[in-house]
Formats: structure tokens, sequence, C-alpha cells
């Protein structure tokens, strides 16, 4: 299989790549691969556009009534790209199942970002995801690797094929969670509209359908 070989100059400082292979150099590659990392070097860019200088007013609701505000989200995925993804890829590609993974703490930033601005840990953000997805450029050589094998210290084996997906789908997760809080600091101004508004409806009741 060709090798996988980052663009010297599709990933730039603040995290954009070039619309050709997500910023990979390959013309072998699994199309999943490619389609992952054009969707996580999309995620800065969105959330510059959503959160960047945004009023306190928009910012400051948490998605659920015991959850997280968007500044909350944007820390923890600071976490992920500090502490999980990049470091489990190389665990499976270079030791295997032998070694299970760290386990992830979900609420550090709770903690270590109490003094940071949440335009900050966006631009914290954008760096590090740019850097690694240049390293997943490197560490990724062929399709083959993506059915390489790691432990989870919860779920047992899991290939790299589906931490992958998960990174991808975890953005959009948390993305929703975002847009959950932002909705809910209008909450009380959508008045009888709120019927209809499954985005607030869900805060309460997640499974509750709009009329």
């Amino acid at each position: 299989m060709t090798r996988v070989v980052p663009s010297t100059d599709a990933v730039e400082c603040q995290g954009s790549v070039g619309r050709n292979a997500s910023g990979l150099h390959s013309t072998a590659m699994d199309a999943f691969f490619v389609e992952t990392v054009d969707l996580l070097r999309r995620t800065p860019a969105v959330l510059r556009a959503l959160l960047l200088d945004a009023p306190d007013s928009w910012i400051s609701t948490p998605d659920t009534p015991d959850g997280w505000r968007p500044k909350d989200v944007v820390g923890h995925l600071i976490t992920g790209e500090q502490t999980d993804w990049i470091a489990r890829t190389k665990l499976i590609l270079e030791e295997g199942p032998a070694r299970p993974f760290e386990r992830f703490n979900r609420f550090e930033m709770l903690e270590r970002d109490v003094d940071a601005s949440l335009d900050e840990l966006i631009e914290r953000f954008a760096e590090l995801r740019a850097e690694n997805l240049r390293r997943l450029g490197d560490l990724v050589r062929n399709d083959a690797d993506l059915d390489r094998r790691g432990l989870h210290p919860s779920l047992g084996e899991v290939t790299l094929r589906e931490l992958l997906a998960t990174w991808s789908v975890h953005d959009l997760d948390h993305v929703s969670q975002i847009f959950a809080g932002m909705a809910g600091s209008r909450d009380a101004d959508v008045g009888p509209w709120k019927a209809y508004l499954g985005i607030l409806l869900r805060r309460e009741d997640p499974a509750a359908v709009a009329g």
C-alpha cells in the first residue's frame, strides 16, 4: 500500500487544510481514513465561527441543567488531543493489545482551565488538532494499519478504525452539546414556541419529540 505522507503546506497554523484528501497525499488509502481526517480538520473552524467573540449571554449556559458550557466542551476536546487519540493510535501501532490504554480523564478541564478564556481555549485546540493530524499522517502507513488492535481498559480489544471513527463522532457529539447550551441560553425567551424546538426539549428529556 502507498504510505500516507502529510502535505507540507496543507495543514496551516490555524488548522485548515487543502481540499484534496484532507491535507494528506495518498493514492491508495482507504476512503474511510481520508474522509475521517477531512471531518476532523473542520472542527476548529466550526468552533471559531460559532464561538470566537461570542457574547457571554450565548456561552454561559450548559447543555443540560448539570451539563457543560461551551468552554467546558472545548476544554474537554483539548484533553482528548493531549492524552487520548494520538496516544492511543501510537499504542495500537507500536504495542497492539499487549498494553491497555491509559484511562481518559473526562473532567480534567474543569480545574485546569479555570483561568483560561474560551477564545484562548479555541486557539489552543486548533493548534493541537493541526499538529495531531500531521502526526496521524506519519503514523498510519496503509490500510492494514486500520485493522490493528489495541486494548481499551473498559471495552476490551478495539481496532484503529474504530478509534478513528470514534474520534470524529466524538467531535460531532460535543459540537451538538455546544449548540444545545447556546439554544438553552434562549430557553426563557422563545415562549410557547418551545413546544416546537426539540433542541430545547431534549435538554430536559432526551426522549422528547417536538410538536
